[in-house]
């Protein structure tokens, strides 16, 4: 039987010259790795920690540091996907020019995919900053230390006490560089393809919106309906591994 939504999808991959991906949850779930969100989710139990809380008491710090520890847990044991990798294909031939994605598990790096074309606008969980200088930490040492005696991190840098894993804490700034080059490739792209996210977290979700208002296709893959179905060009309710691994060819 002919599947039409993945012959549609195909054809809009085939008349692309510059696609962009825009990953969310969805493509990590896959994988294993819960969303925070979703109920059971760490977010359901516990209320995320404010980047300001953090900032001002030191008891916050360490409370990061002992969820970053439980957080991790799934983080690590995960592996890319059939998702991730049929990701990583399109940017390999040169149909992908760029991944935004909204996850922090570091994913798609380990799928194959250079830095220089992922741009993260939530961070990455797989190591640590230095808030003062900027200087990059290695997770294994912090968590090593604080396991110990819940020893909190010191920059050896510049003697920092504010060294914070580097995602995106609620109440913190979103990366002025990752935003800015997640503006450039939805303004020149012609192909718009939204994988595993509800679109509903702000300011990120927007930039479906700026990609179909530009004229580029908007398609959008997620396992539920989302807010932005009704302007995209295609809308598949289905798992992204399966669906993107058959278009793509990869298992």
């Amino acid at each position: 039987m002919i599947d039409v939504e993945l012959e549609q999808l195909q054809s809009l991959l085939d008349e692309s010259k510059k696609a962009v991906m825009f990953t969310g949850a969805g493509i990590s779930t896959e994988s294993g790795i819960p969303d925070f969100r979703s109920p059971g989710g760490i977010w359901t139990t516990n209320q995320p920690i404010q980047f300001s809380d953090f900032m001002n008491e030191e008891e916050m710090r360490r409370e990061t540091w002992r969820r970053k520890i439980n957080t991790d847990k799934s983080i690590r044991a995960a592996e890319p996907n059939r998702g991730h990798r049929a990701v990583e294909k399109l940017v390999r031939i040169g149909k992908v020019i760029s991944i935004i994605t909204q996850n922090i598990d570091g994913l798609h790096q380990e799928s194959g995919i250079p830095d220089g074309q992922i741009i993260e606008l939530h961070g990455n969980s797989t190591y640590a900053k230095c808030l003062d200088c900027g200087l990059r930490h290695e997770i294994n040492d912090i968590m090593a230390a604080f396991q110990i005696d819940e020893t909190l991190p010191v920059c050896s840098g510049c003697g920092s006490e504010f060294v914070k894993p580097a995602t995106i804490s609620f109440g913190q700034s979103m990366p002025e560089d990752a935003m800015d080059r997640a503006q450039t490739a939805t303004n020149d792209c012609d192909l718009f393809i939204t994988l595993g996210s509800s679109l509903v977290v702000y300011p990120a979700a927007g930039f479906p919106v700026i990609a179909k208002n530009n004229g580029a296709r908007l398609v959008i893959v997620n396992r539920d309906p989302t807010e932005l179905d009704h302007i995209a060009d295609l809308v598949l309710n289905r798992e992204i591994g399966p669906t993107l691994g058959e278009v793509v060819e990869v298992n």
